[in-house]
């Protein structure tokens, strides 16, 4: 038994068997397979029909290959022959034929519980946005902006005064400045009730920064199960009204950026969603916090958005669910980890089917669409609207129709009684 020497000139790892030990017949091709395997010769026979053989190098097993190069066959690495392209101008054509179902508006009558189309009270802007909202099936839109004060009474007198009133509804906020100084949970507390009087039909959507950057005003960390709290969320469970809240953000941004990381890209551009760092805080404590609220104040709705964050990990996704009835979903901005996944990701809406709503985020009429497709179709291998959230491609669900029913507007007509109802009656 001899070593073999590698194509790269490194010598392979351990010792190979000779010719003359093959016995029988039917051993032969397997020990010659072997034997040009470690000798790094089935790679440049392969590439001898393509062209002119260049180096390779040998890795271990589990081993990556180094900076630049690639694993062509088992433990041998090349390098492309020509500079590989940045990642944001790699733009495949793919080859694949498949059927193309688009879905312009969507199947049942839609209330968006998460939207962030800022300036209702200005002139003009419900009008131009009911134009949208008719063509994409969204009959009512709810703004989540965490208005408060004169921003919501000018925002609700500006509805109630247009010709489309029954289209249109409105969160209010919570102030969190001052928490920890005497008074402040009364005043937040009666604000909260003066704003439900007025019209806001939830809380929310109470931003990321709550629990992650939001200070007390003795200069500490307000954490999210703070006891300080306490009365807001029960008055929000007396009157009522759900809490849509957004904890921490993808597990990918509280991650090294590094090349492993699936979201480099959008690390790359934003660097404020950047959360790994000493001086940051961890996505389990935030996770543990929020569950903690949760699990103190048992009569109050909360609608955790973006899945919770937990798109990526359904399993994490159910037993929060299980483990607390007074929590939802919405699906805002998570619509790239529902349609990688489409088989767990079906099973899963149909489990829950009461206890997830639709949200869209941001107000991009042409993105609404994407969610018809991932929800209504079968249709495989897609592209998502972004691609700096997701470079892989998307698959249909095809949900059944009392599974859209319910995700597109019953459950929301059912945890936000001041909705209204006359654009679904008989729908």
């Amino acid at each position: 038994m001899n070593p073999v020497i590698a194509k790269a000139g490194q010598p392979m790892i351990g010792p190979v068997p000779r010719l003359s030990d093959v016995r029988f017949a039917s051993d032969f091709l397997p020990v010659l397979a072997a034997i040009l395997l470690a000798a790094g010769a089935l790679a440049p026979a392969a590439l001898s029909a393509q062209g002119p053989q260049r180096a390779t190098t040998a890795i271990q097993p589990g081993e990556r290959c180094p900076a630049g190069m690639t694993e062509i066959r088992p433990q041998a690495c090349m390098a492309p022959e020509f500079p590989a392209p940045a990642i944001t101008d790699y733009h495949p054509r793919s080859t694949l034929v498949t059927t193309e179902t688009l879905v312009p508006r969507a199947r049942f009558p839609v209330v968006d519980v998460h939207g962030h189309a800022r300036g209702l009270a200005n002139d003009g802007v419900i009008e131009d946005m009911v134009v949208h909202l008719d063509a994409l099936g969204v009959e009512v839109y709810i703004a989540a902006d965490n208005l408060r004060g004169e921003a919501l009474e000018r925002t609700l007198a500006a509805i109630a005064a247009s010709d489309h009133a029954h289209r249109f509804r409105v969160m209010t906020g919570i102030g969190f400045q001052g928490v920890g100084t005497p008074g402040w949970a009364e005043g937040a507390v009666a604000e909260l009730e003066e704003a439900v009087a007025l019209g806001a039909v939830a809380v929310g959507e109470i931003s990321k920064s709550f629990g992650m950057t939001t200070r007390k005003a003795d200069g500490s960390r307000l954490r999210i199960d703070d006891p300080e709290l306490d009365p807001v969320w029960e008055a929000a469970g007396r009157l009522g009204i759900p809490v849509l809240i957004h904890t921490a953000e993808p597990p990918a941004f509280f991650e090294p950026l590094d090349l492993a990381n699936e979201r480099w890209l959008e690390l790359a551009l934003f660097p404020d969603r950047r959360n790994y760092g000493p001086d940051q805080v961890d996505f389990e404590t935030l996770m543990a916090e929020r569950d903690n609220l949760f699990r103190r104040h048992p009569n109050t709705t909360f609608i955790a958005a973006h899945l919770g964050w937990h798109g990526n990990d359904l399993a994490r996704a159910a037993r929060l669910l299980d483990d607390f009835p007074n929590v939802h979903y919405e699906v805002g901005a998570v619509l790239y980890e529902l349609g990688r996944q489409p088989r767990a990701a079906r099973e899963f809406m149909i489990r829950y089917q009461d206890r997830v709503m639709f949200g869209k985020d941001s107000f991009q009429p042409a993105e609404y669409p994407y969610f018809w497709r991932v929800f209504e179709t079968a249709d495989e291998y897609f592209d998502y609207y972004r691609d700096y959230h997701a470079f892989w491609k998307l698959y249909g669900l095809e949900l059944p129709d009392e599974v859209l029913r319910k995700l597109y507007h019953e459950n929301a007509l059912r945890l936000m009684p001041g909705l209204p109802t006359e654009g679904f009656t008989g729908r």
